[in-house]
């Protein structure tokens, strides 16, 4: 659908608002910081509020509107805009540099096929929706310059910089292998952030739940576009410096991620397909007998009586409570799986009381609505409304009570099996009568915001909660995983930029199921990627019923001898990850991070799939291809150490790493001061009061922060927090910038590259 908005009139300015009328339509441009601008046309409803911005973001900002050679001329110190006639509107930085501007050119569409030919592509089992027109409530189209690249957009398979590609925003629950032609996933996180050739940056988050979709110039390199079905045309446009101060925006936006408990970044390990408590406890038993460290163990839908959430299935189970007291007597906390389909079913307490009060989500005549997930027929709850998500948080309790450690949401797009929920299903908006079409895509955050409050409020500890479907802002209630990948090798590749534009997208606490959920996994495969993924947040093993079973000490002793060793590293770099966390609630930044985030103008990185950052200070290349033992390595500038042999390298080079089976290429930065603890098999085990800095040669500084790790005593003052110095040659000196919590006995160091 095309808007002709007609020529423009002239503008009016209130507070940080800007309207600016048309002979047809009414624009709205807000100032919400010098360096963030809302574009703002309220085509659906007025009334919609957004999902992933929860407070007011607007700062008093000093800026000027003016009208020059036909256009109104929105200026602050880091950006200006320049609308005119028919809505064209182009962003520059303050000094005029062009950033992103409106296409003038025709654009150019897929060639129409016969309906004949059509058939026949289906018929053969092609994909023929891409040839099929969409009825559009608006699309907007911007000049594609060379040299543009693209990152982002939450959890889209496929490589780390996006051109050439095109996205749907629609979250999906696929069961095919995921390759890099998927256009959904299970998340929708509509920021995209651009790099130019000449290494200036911007970011533009369209905020905007409904079905809406993404092309980067797979249609035509002149020009890249966002199209939604329906829906406000609402988009907030970020300049930068550089990456980091774009994400830095994108984040102040829509929250960042809150600090988590410490056990919760030790190692978990999961399967659908742990069907009694003798299976828990074997799974447990086994991990202690082989010294591999544990902290979580995840229950699948098993657990439940007949797949009935907020039940327990004392039948193979036993009584409620005894097998969670045993396996936390061992170190090791249960992690709950809960899907939002409620069985349909006279005498079950939750359905009972959700029908009664009118919690689920009816059809249009009125009638609860009814499609079947595991538990058969099945009703779905509304969680637009507060009361709903008040009452889903607190049905919690049954498992809390139980002891349990944290909560996995799944099957939240929502899944189900009986073809998807019509777009006409009515759900509402809080007391705003809408329809799955405008919620769709919210449903999983919703979910995990009910889920949030439930355990926060329960127990006063910070909560654990795991995601697969979501929106932008999930982050500051979830943590995320990429849904169910296999144990294939361009599986294991995809990691990295997966992950890396997922804390680009904001969210830090993302991980992938290690090993493969569907398939079988193999010994090397497993191997190199507990390697590629010991950093990643979220350290779960994870995989379906009915393949082989991939817990490390199912295979030989080598294979239990590496996950032991990368295991091992990643409790020896805790501190180092926790501290990225603590820093991250402030800046937004992500743990794990794409070379492009720190060196921009390194053209080397703008499509490097296969390295990443932790933090700045380590460097990770893991080897991602079945047989090698070598590994080309790039690093960008500056001197760089070798983890394993404390060779000194310098940087804007590719150098060939030996990487036989055991081995993961890592490098630590020079000047670099990263904390360290001692290996134990589950945080707590003993007390953390030890503290190893691993230092690297040159000048650095670094602030380490320690607390309870557990519950919210911190945003109270009850933490310490030391700053790190060394001037080059190894000696440390330490500075207490605050303290209010037991020190460490002993702080040592020890000098890697000496």
């Amino acid at each position: 659908m095309e808007h002709n908005f007609g020529k423009l009139l002239g503008y009016e300015v209130t507070d940080c608002e800007v309207k600016v009328s048309f002979e047809n339509e009414v624009a709205y441009f807000t100032v919400v910081r010098d360096e963030i601008i809302r574009v703002y046309v309220p085509f659906f409803d007025a009334n919609v509020k957004s999902k992933a911005i929860e407070k007011d973001p607007c700062v008093d900002t000093d800026f000027t509107v003016e009208q020059q050679d036909g256009a109104v001329v929105l200026s602050t110190d880091k950006v200006m805009v320049r609308i005119m006639d028919n809505f064209v509107v182009d962003f520059f930085k303050a000094d005029g540099t062009p950033l992103m501007k409106d296409y003038r050119g025709k654009r150019t569409t897929k060639e129409k096929v016969s309906w004949m030919s059509l058939e026949m592509l289906e018929a053969e089992g092609h994909d023929i929706s891409a040839y099929l027109e969409k009825q559009l409530r608006y699309e907007l189209i911007k000049e594609l310059d060379e040299g543009d690249d693209f990152y982002g957009l939450g959890d889209k398979s496929g490589f780390l910089n996006k051109k050439h590609y095109e996205y749907e925003n629609w979250n999906s629950d696929l069961p095919q292998a995921h390759n890099e032609d998927f256009h959904a996933l299970y998340k929708s996180v509509p920021f995209l952030m651009c790099l130019k050739k000449n290494g200036e940056c911007y970011g533009v988050f369209y905020d905007n739940t409904f079905r809406s979709f993404i092309n980067l110039g797979k249609e035509n390199e002149e020009y890249f576009f966002y199209a939604a079905e329906e829906g406000n045309l609402d988009f907030y446009f970020m300049v930068g410096e550089n990456p980091v101060e774009v994400v830095g925006s994108y984040t102040y936006l829509t929250g960042t991620t809150p600090l988590p408990q410490l056990f919760t970044l030790g190692y978990q390990q999961s399967r659908w397909g742990y069907e009694s408590a003798d299976d828990i406890n074997f799974i447990v038993d086994n991990y202690r007998a082989a010294n591999i460290p544990l902290d979580i163990i995840h229950l699948d839908i098993d657990y439940m009586d007949n797949f009935k959430v907020f039940t327990w299935g004392e039948e193979k189970y036993g009584k409620p409570g005894e097998l969670f007291d045993r396996i936390k007597g061992l170190g090791v906390k249960p992690v709950c799986i809960i899907d939002p389909g409620t069985k349909k079913e006279d005498g079950y307490h939750i359905d009972d009381e959700g029908v009664e009060k009118g919690y689920f989500v009816t059809d249009k005549d009125g009638e609860v609505y009814v499609n079947a997930v595991w538990p058969g027929d099945s009703h779905f709850p509304d969680f637009g409304r507060k009361e709903v998500r008040d009452w889903w948080a607190n049905n919690h309790k049954v498992l809390i009570d139980m002891g349990v450690g944290g909560i996995w949401n799944d099957m939240n797009e929502p899944a189900s099996f009986h073809g998807e929920l019509p777009s006409d299903v009515v759900f509402y908006d809080e007391d705003r009568k809408t329809n799955h079409a405008e919620m769709h895509n919210v449903y999983g955050h919703l979910m995990s915001k009910a889920t949030y409050t439930g355990l926060k409020e329960q127990t006063g500890k910070r909560p654990f909660v795991i995601t697969r479907a979501c929106y932008a802002g999930s982050q500051k209630y979830t943590t995320v995983w990429t849904g169910d990948n296999q144990s294939l090798w361009h599986h294991l590749q995809m990691v990295v930029p997966q992950l890396c534009n997922l804390g680009i997208s904001g969210f830090t606490f993302c991980g992938t199921d290690i090993g493969g959920f569907g398939a079988d996994t193999t010994p090397e495969l497993l191997c190199r990627w507990i390697q590629a993924a010991m950093f990643s947040p979220l350290f779960r093993n994870h995989a379906a019923k009915g393949t082989k079973d991939q817990e490390p000490w199912r295979f030989n002793k080598e294979v239990v001898d590496i996950n032991r060793k990368y295991i091992e590293l990643r409790y020896k770099f805790l501190p180092y990850i926790y501290d990225l966390f603590y820093k991250g609630e402030t800046t937004g930044l992500p743990v794990m991070r794409p070379l492009v985030l720190h060196y921009p103008n390194d053209p080397e990185v703008r499509n490097l799939n296969s390295e990443f950052l932790v933090g700045e200070n380590i460097l990770v290349a893991p080897v991602l291809e079945q047989g090698a033992t070598k590994r080309m390595v790039y690093l960008p500038e500056g001197t760089w150490y070798d983890y394993w042999t404390g060779e000194k390298v310098e940087g804007k080079q590719y150098i060939l790493k030996d990487a036989p089976i055991d081995v993961c290429p890592m490098y630590v930065k020079a000047g670099s001061i990263i904390p360290t603890y001692e290996v134990v098999q589950y945080v707590g085990e003993k007390p953390y009061n030890k503290l190893e800095l691993l230092v690297t040669p040159g000048a650095g500084e670094y602030t380490h922060f320690q607390d309870n790790g557990e519950d919210y005593a911190y945003q109270n003052g009850e933490y310490n927090l030391y700053r790190f110095t060394t001037k080059g040659a190894g000696e440390i000196t330490k500075e207490m910038i605050h303290e209010a919590y037991p020190v460490y006995e002993e702080i040592t160091s020890v000098v890697l590259g000496k």
